[in-house]
């Protein structure tokens, strides 16, 4: 068996300083991915006129194409559509690429947590003279939140994985730095295999924070 160990743990150190921009990719597409995912909830949810199967029918296509291709998408297509994205770098397509197709399936973590919400207790805000805004923010949503932290966390990781297709489109991050330096010893096998242990070690701290997230936000119900 032709492994050399001593070379992979010393190629770790400099893959993970390409970790950062992982990360970045990350939290940013993440947070858009919240933000879209709501949008869409509510839009399903009340089922507003026109914005409803629009809503429908993008939710459907981000769910069922590739990441691989929406980032190709993004990133070579639209600026054929509309010249002024040519601007756009490699890292803000693979964001919006990735903040789009999770925003497909936290809509229906969102709705599924929305929907779990007594309706006894909006109409009780109601009652009381709150508006329908406040009902929303003080009543549906704290309860919704955590109903929809597990999955929503799980949906994280998966972020944080597909970020590694960053590299297809010129972006230098982990996995790009782990390929040129297989390609440039012939190591596949230990450069592949080191940065598979770094995302495996970061999935673990990010399932370790998620567990005590998920305690914290039940402790008022015990």
């Amino acid at each position: 068996m032709n492994f050399d160990f001593s070379y992979m743990v010393e190629l770790i150190p400099s893959i993970l300083k390409y970790l950062p921009i992982v990360l970045y990719m990350t939290v940013f597409s993440f947070i858009l991915a919240i933000v879209i995912g709501v949008l869409f909830a509510i839009i399903i949810k009340n089922k507003v006129k026109v914005l409803y199967p629009v809503s429908l029918m993008l939710i459907s296509y981000f769910r069922g194409v590739p990441s691989l291709i929406q980032i190709f998408i993004f990133y070579f297509g639209l600026p054929q559509l509309f010249p002024s994205m040519s601007a756009m770098d490699a890292v803000t397509a693979v964001i919006l690429a990735l903040s789009v197709r999770n925003a497909a399936y936290l809509s229906e973590v969102f709705r599924s947590a929305f929907t779990a919400v007594d309706k006894g207790q909006t109409e009780a805000a109601i009652s009381v003279s709150m508006t329908r805004w406040q009902t929303f923010t003080r009543v549906v949503l704290p309860q919704a939140t955590r109903i929809a932290i597990p999955p929503t966390g799980n949906y994280f990781i998966i972020l944080f994985k597909e970020t590694s297709l960053a590299f297809t489109i010129g972006v230098t991050d982990m996995l790009a730095h782990a390929k040129l330096e297989a390609a440039a010893t012939y190591k596949f096998l230990e450069a592949f295999l080191a940065v598979g242990l770094i995302y495996w070690a970061a999935t673990i701290i990010f399932t370790y924070i998620q567990s005590k997230v998920e305690w914290q936000v039940e402790k008022p119900y015990r």
